[in-house]
């Protein structure tokens, strides 16, 4: 159990390093309709590994509270929730910043997207290690393989992230080995996140149906402002809306039948 969940650590990593790689391999953007599709995907398993895998799991764990069991579920919600919004009003926001980026000219604004993106990694690690801290706390085999899915949610998430970051800084003039470079960092710091979760996870025992309402709260926010307005691109174009359906269904059939 311990290799898995270092590996389900690793994996958000893992997607944005590959991401940071298209550096090297393409020349222009990636393709609108694969990130579409990858983020429809995300963004499916992630709702359903958040309702089945964390807010389920939460009220379920505060069942002694009676009518009231409900709240820690309500309230960490609310707060990861809240903690991302706050965050998306204090950092800018990578989108806002990559217009402008060609040249020479726009370097000062691609170091601020890296920043952005970087910063943004953080609460992200923060949920997979709560969602693995989880898992060592509850030693639950479906809770695990949720984890997993949510990881890998985030890792699909992570992809054009790691390319936005490494590509434009390409296009400003830096180096494609330090390009690619600081786009494989700016998803190291999903592993600080997630590896202080862990530690911390003797402690927050107690208080795990909070923490794993919070994950939740974040990642419904990553959902709702991120991922799904990846998916639109064009009045008749559904494959957003369809990766989005497929991705909820694999999770939830691997929920039930895991669990």
């Amino acid at each position: 159990m311990v290799l898995q969940i270092v590996f389900g650590v690793f994996v958000p990593f893992f997607g944005t390093a590959l991401g940071a790689c298209c550096v090297l391999l393409l020349k222009g953007e990636l393709d609108r309709r694969l990130q579409r599709s990858m983020a429809g995907f995300a963004a499916g398993v992630m709702v359903a590994a958040s309702v089945w895998s964390l807010l389920i799991p939460s009220i379920r764990a505060s069942a002694g509270m009676g009518r009231l069991s409900f709240l820690p579920a309500a309230l960490g919600y609310a707060a990861g929730f809240l903690f991302l919004l706050a965050l998306d009003f204090i950092i800018p926001q990578p989108e806002e910043l990559t217009a402008g980026c060609d040249g020479k000219t726009g370097i000062r604004k691609v170091r601020m997207m890296v920043l952005a993106v970087t910063l943004h990694n953080i609460p992200e690690g923060m949920a997979v290690g709560i969602a693995f801290a989880a898992v060592l706390v509850e030693k639950n085999a479906a809770m695990a393989s949720a984890a997993m899915a949510l990881s890998v949610g985030i890792a699909v998430q992570n992809f054009p992230e790691g390319a936005i970051v490494s590509m434009p800084l390409a296009s400003a003039g830096v180096s494609k080995g330090k390009a690619l470079l600081a786009g494989i960092l700016s998803g190291a710091v999903e592993l600080l996140g997630a590896g202080v979760m862990l530690v911390a996870s003797v402690w927050l025992a107690p208080a795990m149906p909070y923490f794993l309402s919070f994950a939740a709260g974040a990642m419904f926010y990553v959902v709702v402002e991120e991922l799904i307005p990846e998916t639109k691109d064009g009045v008749r174009q559904k494959i957003g809306a369809v990766s989005f359906a497929v991705g909820f269904l694999v999770m939830m059939i691997l929920d039930v039948l895991l669990g």
